[in-house]
């Protein structure tokens, strides 16, 4: 089965058409050797692939006939990803998050005003 249809089926990408988008960037990896989208995968093979700044490493176990269930994806692969990488994913969510919360969009004339004034409250302390 073909790299592209590969990982299609076993749902790590949406499309067809991102998994070739990914094997033209050079994020697709067959055994370490850069994969294109028609090269041909065979259980055993270790796929090395990078997708939302994570590096996943799977390893290929059987060739599902077709597109698969959620459930039934660890029958045709066995993810080697260390937890280590998720974990670091998660940090970087939550830096983000402590910035400005998810959805707050730009901020108001009132934050502004509220920036303003802890702003000057701030300066008149330092001048006493």
């Amino acid at each position: 089965m073909r790299i592209d249809k590969y990982l299609w089926c076993v749902r790590y990408y949406k499309t067809r058409n991102m998994v070739t988008e990914a094997c033209k960037k050079n994020h697709v990896t067959v055994n370490g050797q850069v994969a294109k989208p028609s090269k041909e995968v065979f259980p055993t093979d270790k796929i090395t692939f990078r997708k939302d700044q994570i590096t996943q490493i799977i390893t290929v176990l059987d060739i599902p006939p077709n597109r698969v269930g959620a459930k039934l994806v660890d029958i045709y692969r066995k993810d080697e990803t260390p937890p280590e990488v998720f974990a670091h994913l998660e940090l970087l969510k939550l830096s983000k998050e402590h910035y400005r919360k998810t959805g707050e969009g730009r901020p108001t004339k009132k934050d502004r005003r509220d920036l303003e004034d802890y702003s000057t409250d701030f300066l008149e302390e330092d001048e006493d």
